[in-house]
């Protein structure tokens, strides 16, 4: 099947006399557009310094174009381990790498990529090992769980007395049924946020996976459906999927996004003129704004998870582990999603004079940047997210008026004057966005912003909507 052979082999050959940990074998891979084919894989380790020394587990697949076509790269973590979502990795743990953007033969090869795979993981660690604290908010999650499965009486009760509104019907729609969509669906039904929560499968075949245990399970007042029309009158639609392509760049990961949206988001602003639409998928600035321009809403009523988790996890860490409750209250992580974020402030505690003022400012940015260090630990899985979501959700159906860093139009915060998503405080209620909380000025946090801001507009510019 591999049109040069033996090319190929002498790769493979060379690659084995560096790593001899990798193993050979032929497997099925499915491409974007559902098409199978046996191609040659190897998986091993490659060794990175990060401080410790790790071995990454990776899989390349070989496609039968090559060497003359780069391979397909994805990170394969063990149970103990979570992708982190940076530059070169997707949640997915699809590997995007110059090296890869700019092959050619004879000049690329399976060792320099392998190479270049661990000078930008030394770079940026792309995957971490589950902590104890990670595990507790799994925990919280399969807790929810079982109160909803304690059976459908039960909760019908709850909603009874939950101190909802007489005659108002709360839905939310869940788009896409991959582990993310599960995992909101899950936590929105399980916090009891909703009277109904739609999943639109819209995988092609047989249903499986999560959204086939849903229905085996029978997880009260949830609908599993593949017609927009069952959306119809949500409150709020959470949109969760990404598309599955095997493009070879990050443009054309976010441009194979884009034109999976346009057949999405016409059909759900159709069918649910008034509701609010909260995007998880990824990249969430741009995607926020592809869904803010394909369905005509209202800038209030189009928002991105953003920085929510980000968030509530630096408020958590500022009052439960460097006990600063006084920060914790005004304390958020603003800007892109990644590497980009920052914190921030909504206000200051005024002081007698300047020394003191500085000494206060200092002391703060150490206690930030403390935190912020932990953060950078922490990868976001789909439980935790889908726990996101369904805070969003919380405070969006039932009116709540509670502050969030989400991704909302900057243009005209911090001298923004393009159309661009970012995280910013902002406060939510039925309608979306009611308003954003204004930030304390200070020109690193600015310069951040608007340094992301131009790089997500160059990136938008690219894209054919």
């Amino acid at each position: 099947q591999y049109k040069f052979r033996d090319l190929t082999i002498e790769e493979l050959k060379n690659v084995s006399k560096t790593y001899p940990n990798f193993t050979f074998s032929m497997n099925t891979y499915t491409f974007k557009d559902g098409s199978q084919k046996d191609l040659l894989n190897f998986s091993g380790t490659v060794p990175v310094k990060y401080g410790n020394s790790y071995n990454i587990p990776v899989c390349l697949w070989i496609l039968d174009s090559h060497p003359f076509a780069p391979p397909i790269c994805f990170l394969k973590p063990t149970a103990n381990m979570s992708i982190a979502v940076g530059k070169h990795v997707d949640a997915r743990g699809r590997i995007y790498l110059p090296y890869l953007q700019n092959w050619s033969h004879p000049k690329s090869t399976l060792t320099g990529l392998i190479k270049e795979m661990i000078a930008k993981f030394e770079e940026e660690l792309p995957l971490y090992s589950l902590s104890s604290s990670d595990a507790a908010r799994q925990s919280e999650l399969l807790s929810y769980i079982a109160k909803i499965t304690e059976g459908e009486t039960d909760t019908k009760s709850r909603s009874k007395t939950g101190g909802r509104n007489e005659g108002c019907f709360n839905k939310i729609t869940v788009v896409g049924a991959g582990d993310l969509g599960i995992a909101c669906v899950l936590a929105v039904a399980a916090k009891d946020v909703a009277d109904k929560v739609v999943l639109l499968d819209l995988s092609e075949g047989a249903a499986k996976g999560g959204a086939m245990d849903l229905e085996i399970f029978g997880v009260p007042d949830v609908e599993i459906s593949k017609d927009f029309s069952a959306s119809a009158d949500s409150k709020v639609v959470v949109l969760t999927v990404n598309s599955l392509g095997n493009a070879q760049t990050y443009l054309d990961v976010i441009q194979s996004n884009v034109d999976l949206f346009r057949g999405i988001i016409p059909a759900v602003s159709h069918y649910s003129q008034n509701a609010v639409l909260l995007v998880a998928s990824h990249p969430v600035e741009v995607m926020t704004f592809v869904s803010w321009k394909l369905s005509s809403f209202p800038k209030s009523r189009v928002i991105g998870v953003g920085a929510n988790l980000d968030s509530e996890r630096f408020q958590y860490m500022l009052t439960n582990l460097l006990k600063a409750e006084v920060l914790a209250k005004d304390a958020w992580v603003v800007g892109e999603q990644g590497e980009d974020k920052v914190p921030s402030w909504t206000s200051c505690n005024v002081v007698g004079n300047q020394t003191e003022a500085m000494a206060a400012r200092n002391s703060r940015e150490k206690v930030a940047n403390r935190a912020m260090e932990v953060l950078k630990g922490k990868g976001q899985r789909s439980w935790s997210v889908g726990l996101s979501v369904a805070d969003l959700a919380d405070s969006i159906v039932k009116d709540k008026r509670k502050v969030h860093s989400v991704s909302t139009l900057a243009k005209g915060c911090c001298n923004i004057n393009s159309e661009v998503f970012l995280s910013l405080p902002c406060i939510l209620g039925t309608s979306g966005v009611i308003e954003v909380v204004r930030l304390e000025e200070d020109p690193l946090v600015q310069e951040k912003l608007q340094s992301s801001a131009g790089s997500i507009h160059d990136l938008q510019q690219q894209l054919k909507l």
